[in-house]
């Protein structure tokens, strides 16, 4: 019986009408469309859960804006879920909008999701349901059996027909076939026939869960029947029509549906992505170009010459000379390739090899951004506010939009001035989602400003989020509680200090009021009971940059100054005996210790509201005693004597004096060279201390050269590992000094008259030449013309 026969033959008991699909295929939709205007049907059923038969008007919102998808979730346990992905150019799409434009019932009948959850994920969701497709239906749920028992269907109706690749074979067969009038009904009694000679061969070729899932949707089917007598058509994966259309028992099915495991659920729409159907794993679709199905579904007529004048128009965009001829000379050659290949029309290989050929000069760089861009694409579905959700994702919502935050597929950088109210509510706001675990937005390293009222993110929201906030409605139903009782339960469940003081950090960063005296009530009790003072000194530094954030966004911090103060003591007092007899990696790691501490106590000391200003004296009585102890190992006691002389808390002559002693003839050669790497060593600008202070270049030149032979070779690695780090101008001008000899420039390294950029004095005259340009850097024009002073003034 042909097409045209069965739909002239429907009204005599021909039965349902089944419409059989792959997902997310353009030209199955276009096929649907024409069958559903042609047949006219008084319900349409169509494949997916039931519990969402609710949420089908929402799909006539003028708000509703595919790519979407039907999340389910098991209620007590919402990161259980499941996505039912839908694209513009998906056939049940096209079902649902034409019965909704039609006033015409539309409902799902495959199994519910109830069960299909409580079946549990499966790890390969690559054909999830082998309807024909070989793509998955986007319940990452269905599919049980081991991969290498399951057929695909497309691939085997691809290889009978003479080809090695399933897509091309699609396209070939489908997409590039057009709908004839009263020829709707033909492909869909092919792929029926090809489905019925595949089941015959294969059985159920792995898919043992379909048949669960076919028994239910007979069962619905017959219950449509009963209502609508042959006025029912059916949307469904093109591998179960022959199982709807074979005669079963309702005993039958009803048994094959007895017991089965169940969890309650509840249901929402999502917005989705073109490169999330793209995936095939996880929760994606399988499918390869969402972009071009999406174009060879919207392209009404020419859709080579479309497709290759948007290639055109991005690469122009990427400042890539495309001219129209360019695109006339693609068109020509696709259609030629297409010839060659014996293709009806050039797909997307033929059209992919002509931009390659005549718009990217050969090269797949270019390439690479166009399958990026437009044959992926980041397209982000829209979804109504009227569609249901939990308490918390709908605070979220309005969050959203109050700060004009919108989310977006596309990743991008959001620069943030926290001075600003705006900036702040959503520093504010995407702190408390990462707490939460809802990772839109990741921290960036800022270029414009190193100051603490700058914040750079990186934001792209991924349909997975979604999940995450729905797992986050436990904690709360807005996202300032639920991040409020998250970090309290994370406080409590911390394992290491570093871990409380990092949380506390963040409480700040995210202005959480009430959770940060709870942590901060922990954070005091396990510094109390922590005797290891690299834990306190790892624990120190993030105290500290907590106070300066919190003096940002203006939090009282006074309870988290007295902590950070009551540890500084501790760890004051416990350092020197800590930092004796350890090993070189020990010692190492101890050394980043005090680095870290030093930094914090000077931030410390300078915070408004700590009042501890004292502090500094203290720790540079600490520095003192660690650079005296010949039981500390040298990188530390280098290192000592290096913090002391930068804060001017140590002469040069007392500083070089301790370097000689150490350099001694006495001191072991490994000895020396970790003193050295403490001292000049860690990044910290010790190149340059040696360029400006011949003294002590001349006392590690002098020490080197007299180091044994026998003893040489074990400390190179050491010394190489301390002037590699230096900038390569900075070891230039150090060799040129060794190179010179002492007592060449007259004591400093700035006379050296022999060096090439060194001269015997200040040269005033090219100084002033820079001066207007440092007065413009600085904004210090500006300054004059307010206060009438001149530049001398201003620096003075």
């Amino acid at each position: 019986m042909t097409g045209v026969e069965r739909a002239e033959g429907r009204g005599a008991g021909a039965g349902p009408l089944l419409l059989g699909v792959r997902h997310h295929g353009p030209g199955s939709a276009r096929a649907v469309r024409a069958a559903l205007e042609e047949a006219r049907p008084r319900v349409v059923l169509i494949e997916g859960p039931p519990e969402a038969d609710a949420l089908i008007p929402l799909a006539a919102d003028e708000e509703m804006r595919p790519p979407v998808a039907l999340l389910a979730h098991a209620v007590d346990e919402p990161g259980r879920s499941s996505f039912w992905p839908l694209a513009e150019f998906s056939p049940e799409w096209v079902a649902i909008r034409w019965a909704l434009a039609h006033d015409v019932p539309a409902r799902f009948i495959d199994l519910p999701a109830a069960h299909t959850l409580a079946w549990g994920r499966q790890e390969d969701a690559t054909s999830a349901d082998g309807d024909g497709d070989g793509d998955g239906d986007g319940d990452s749920d269905s599919g049980p059996g081991p991969a290498d028992l399951r057929i695909d269907p497309l691939g085997v109706l691809a290889e009978a027909a003479g080809y090695d690749d399933p897509e091309r074979w699609w396209e070939d067969v489908v997409e590039h076939r057009g709908v004839g009038k009263g020829d709707a009904l033909a492909p869909f009694t092919v792929l029926e026939e090809a489905m019925g000679a595949l089941r015959e061969t294969y059985g159920v070729g792995g898919h043992e869960r379909d048949l669960v899932r076919e028994a239910h949707m007979r069962l619905q089917l017959r219950a449509a029947q009963r209502e609508f007598e042959d006025g029912v058509a059916v949307v469904c994966g093109a591998w179960h029509v022959p199982a709807l259309r074979q005669k079963a028992t309702v005993a039958a099915d009803k048994a094959l549906l007895k017991g089965l495991p169940k969890v309650k659920t509840d249901m929402t729409w999502v917005p989705w992505t073109h490169r999330r159907l793209s995936r095939i794993s996880g929760y994606g679709a399988g499918i390869e170009s969402p972009g071009w199905y999406g174009h060879l579904f919207s392209a009404q007529d020419r859709p080579v010459e479309r497709w290759l004048t948007k290639v055109a128009g991005l690469l122009r965009a990427e400042d890539r000379i495309v001219s129209s001829a360019h695109v006339i000379e693609a068109v020509r050659l696709a259609e030629t390739l297409a010839a060659m290949r014996g293709r009806p029309l050039p797909g997307l290989s033929e059209t992919t090899d002509a931009v390659r050929a005549v718009m990217c000069e050969g090269s797949d760089v270019p390439l690479a951004l166009v399958h990026d861009r437009l044959v992926v694409g980041d397209v982000l579905g829209e979804v109504p506010p009227t569609a249901p959700a939990v308490p918390l994702q709908r605070d979220l919502a309005r969050l959203q939009r109050r700060l004009r935050l919108k989310p977006e597929a596309l990743e991008r950088e959001l620069e943030l001035d926290l001075r600003k109210e705006t900036d702040a509510g959503r520093s504010r706001l995407l702190h408390r989602l990462r707490l939460l675990g809802v990772g839109w937005g990741e921290p960036a390293a800022s270029r414009g400003s190193t100051g603490t009222f700058r914040e750079t993110w990186r934001l792209r929201w991924e349909p997975e989020l979604s999940v995450r906030v729905a797992e986050a409605g436990v904690w709360g139903t807005t996202v300032l509680s639920a991040a409020t009782a998250k970090a309290e339960a994370d406080g409590v469940a911390a394992q290491g200090l570093a871990d409380v003081t990092a949380l506390a950090e963040r409480c700040l960063l995210a202005e959480l009021p009430d959770a940060l005296p709870t942590v901060m009530r922990i954070l005091a009790d396990r510094a109390a009971l922590d005797t290891d003072v690299g834990h306190l000194a790892q624990a120190l530094p993030a105290l500290v940059r907590s106070l300066r954030y919190g003096d940002v966004r203006g939090t009282d911090t006074g309870a988290l100054a007295e902590v950070a103060a009551g540890l500084a003591e501790r760890v004051f007092v416990g350092l020197p005996p800590a930092c004796a007899a350890l090993d070189a990696d020990a010692a190492e790691e101890m050394r980043r210790h005090v680095d870290a501490v030093h930094g914090a106590v000077g931030l410390l000391g300078d915070a408004p509201a700590a009042g501890h200003g004292h502090l500094r004296g203290r720790w540079q009585s600490v520095l003192r005693v660690l650079c005296g102890r010949d039981t500390v190992p040298g990188v530390i006691r280098g290192r000592a004597v290096r913090l002391l002389l930068d804060d001017g808390e140590l002469a040069q002559d007392e500083a070089a004096l301790l370097m000689g002693l150490v350099l001694s003839p006495g001191t072991p050669p490994a000895d020396a060279a970790a003193w050295i790497e403490g001292f000049v060593g860690g990044g910290s600008g010790g190149g340059m201390l040696l360029v400006h202070d011949e003294r002590l270049l001349g006392l590690v030149d002098a020490w080197l050269t007299g180091v044994p032979a026998e003893a040489f070779t074990d400390v190179l690695p050491l010394l190489r590992r301390t002037f590699s780090a230096y900038e390569p101008g900075v070891r230039r001008t150090l060799g040129e000094l060794v190179r010179r000899g002492p007592g060449g420039g007259g004591g400093s390294a700035a006379a050296g008259s022999g060096i090439p950029g060194f001269g015997p004095e200040l040269d005033t005259a090219r100084a002033d030449a820079v001066l207007p340009v440092v007065r413009l850097l600085l904004g210090l024009d500006d300054v004059e013309e307010r206060t009438g002073n001149d530049l001398a003034g201003v620096t003075g």
